[in-house]
């Protein structure tokens, strides 16, 4: 389990200029948890790809990792592990791991209403028969303890319906739908001050 707090002071100074410290804390309490939920297993089982960031010290990347469906692996209750195929010979994904654990994941579908899964994790790389005997034609496995926070959709595009995300600002629209987060029961009054759906919001009960 993850000792440090959720938020550093970078985080926490940036929350309270723009009176956004109440929220975060309620996300933090309400969203962020160390085992996975059905919907999302279900994501990782049928994801064809993901983002991942590393990084040690001035070096920092971020790649897509891909295969069929079921490459990602759920292997315990905040576990998971990939398969790292042959490659460009640069390793920089891997290379940043060997130095610094510490990697950033999203798993997201671009549909425009699936939820967005963020994950802070702590890698390591198994170069074993055994664990490379569970991923076909794996180089090496990455195996990564997840903190698991989940995201709305808002701003994600519809790439299959070719649409965009009707909550961006768009000049001569208004001002975009509420995000169905900002509804819920312990997120509803605790709005930023200035922020954009705080009275709608708050003149309807909304979902919990």
């Amino acid at each position: 389990m993850w000792q440090r707090p959720f938020y550093h002071e970078g985080l926490s100074e940036l929350q309270d200029r723009f009176d956004g410290r109440r929220v975060a804390e309620a996300i933090e309490r309400h969203r962020k948890h160390y085992e996975f939920w059905d919907d999302e297993r279900e994501m990782i089982e049928t994801s064809p790809f993901f983002f991942i960031g590393t990084s040690w010290n001035d070096y920092v990347d971020c790649s897509v990792k891909s295969g069929d469906p079921g490459f990602v692996k759920v292997a315990g209750p905040n576990i998971i592990e990939y398969p790292e195929y042959d490659g460009n010979s640069m390793y920089r994904t891997l290379g940043n791991i060997s130095r610094n654990p510490n990697v950033g994941l999203l798993f997201v579908r671009f549909d425009g209403k699936s939820r967005r899964m963020r994950i802070n994790g702590r890698a390591s790389i198994l170069d074993d028969a055994e664990a490379k005997g569970r991923h076909f034609g794996a180089k090496v496995v990455v195996r990564i303890e997840c903190e698991i926070y989940p995201n709305c959709p808002r701003y994600v595009p519809d790439l299959a319906g070719a649409t965009s995300s009707p909550y961006v600002p768009r000049e001569g629209q208004g001002t975009p739908p509420s995000p169905e987060w900002k509804q819920r029961d312990y997120i509803r009054d605790i709005l930023p001050a200035g922020d954009p759906h705080a009275a709608a919001v708050k003149a309807d009960e909304g979902p919990a």
